[in-house]
């Protein structure tokens, strides 16, 4: 796209987003927006109590790289299984990036059936009314899933305000964004800060990184500015990077518009950003592990890192529309997923974290040491994906924070004065 068409394309999802927020205060919390409807139209009542026969198809929208059917590389495939054993054909559409998930939900009404939200999408979607709780008593394999996980605040909401938590998903998988950089432009040497992306200097290799950055298209790259900010200037207070003032969100934007003459791509298709790597157009970047593994995988030159500021990341759930056209399938999918061969391939595949801890035990693919590798150890310091709130996610403090909505207003902006 050029810069023009990405920007009409961002307003448009912004209006979107704006739909699914509600309001401009950004706030997701859990009561009000339709959050409890099911298909039956009492909320009080599971959408299903019963799994029964597959109705054929369930349609998924996704990261690039979390369903794979083996035509990308015939060693990883969790769809195929899938499809004999329940009768089940699985479609996905992959999204870019959090804001294009929630939009193709809004529009998806009976069309899809379920999608991997990232943190910054999940309330979201629930405040807006478009995904439905799921009924945990059907997804049999559920107590494997990591404790962390299994009541983590991104999913799981008290929609009446009685202490009843509602589940409005299951857990996917997760893991950290990280900077993958050129070997060769580095010359052997592994760059520790996230400096490289977001202040002119000269790299190893003696260039510029002037026209050879990319940054990762989506308002909530602006936390990364602020994961940044916190720890070169502490002065400006910030503590969580998704719960800024306005003078903190304003030194963050100050930080991407100085990056911003640095930058090749603003990125939100990984295929389109590997190719990039691969033909030199870039060298340095915030980027996913998938990346990462699939350009290793191919025998060039790249690696990547987790500096010492820390990462923000990413803990995914599969979330059910509250019109899913297939749910018997949908439900099906979401027990499958949970299966530890599936998530140790999948993390092998992705680079990220099993939902599932005994994933890591056995996995051919994944070997003895790829949870470590992939980052098991690090759940305590990621700063993980959440929709920034007004409230700053403390409803009685009386803070005031940079709601979503402005996020998204801010980072087109700044997007679209390239």
């Amino acid at each position: 796209m050029t810069k023009w068409m990405r920007l009409l394309a961002l307003v448009a999802v912004l209006s979107l987003v704006a739909a699914a927020c509600g309001d401009d205060s950004g706030d997701t919390g859990g009561g009000g927006g339709g959050g409890g409807t099911t298909a039956s139209g009492d909320p009080d009542d599971p959408t299903i109590t019963e799994v029964g026969v597959g109705e054929g198809e369930v349609s998924i929208i996704a990261w690039a790289g979390y369903i794979e059917d083996g035509s990308t590389d015939e060693n990883y495939d969790w769809v195929t299984s899938f499809e004999e054993e329940t009768g089940c054909e699985v479609t996905v559409t992959t999204a870019g990036t959090s804001d294009e998930m929630v939009a193709l939900m809004q529009e998806g009404a009976g069309q899809y059936d379920l999608v991997t939200a990232s943190g910054d999408a999940s309330l979201r979607l629930v405040a807006g009314g478009t995904v439905q709780p799921v009924n945990l008593d059907l997804i049999s394999s559920y107590s494997t899933v990591d404790e962390r996980l299994q009541d983590a605040p991104w999913f799981t909401v008290d929609t009446d305000g009685d202490g009843t938590t509602e589940h409005y998903g299951v857990p996917y998988q997760w893991g950290s964004n990280v900077l993958m950089y050129s070997t060769d432009a580095f010359k052997g040497e592994t760059p520790d800060s996230w400096s490289v992306v977001f202040e002119e200097q000269t790299l190893p290799d003696g260039k510029s990184n002037k026209g050879r950055v990319q940054a990762y298209d989506g308002a909530i790259y602006i936390a990364d500015a602020a994961l940044y900010l916190k720890a070169t200037q502490p002065d400006l207070g910030i503590e969580d990077p998704y719960a800024l003032s306005q003078e903190q969100f304003d030194a963050a934007l100050d930080l991407l518009r100085q990056q911003r003459d640095l930058i090749g791509r603003y990125w939100h298709d990984a295929f389109v950003q590997m190719d990039d790597f691969v033909n030199g157009e870039a060298v340095v970047s915030s980027s996913w592990p998938f990346q990462v593994n699939f350009i290793e995988g191919a025998g060039k030159d790249f690696s990547s890192v987790v500096p010492k500021e820390g990462a923000t990341g990413w803990a995914d759930t599969t979330m059910m529309h509250t019109e899913a056209p297939h749910p018997n399938c949908a439900y099906l999918w979401m027990e499958h997923s949970l299966d530890p061969t599936v998530q140790g391939d999948l993390a092998s595949w992705f680079g990220s974290v099993p939902a599932v801890p005994a994933a890591c035990d056995g996995n051919e693919l994944l070997g003895p040491d790829g949870c470590v590798t992939n980052g098991i150890e690090n759940f305590d310091q990621i700063e993980f994906w959440k929709t920034p709130q007004s409230d700053c996610f403390a409803p009685d403090s009386g803070a005031v924070c940079v709601p979503y909505q402005q996020w998204v207003t801010n980072y087109v902006a700044v997007i679209g004065g390239r």
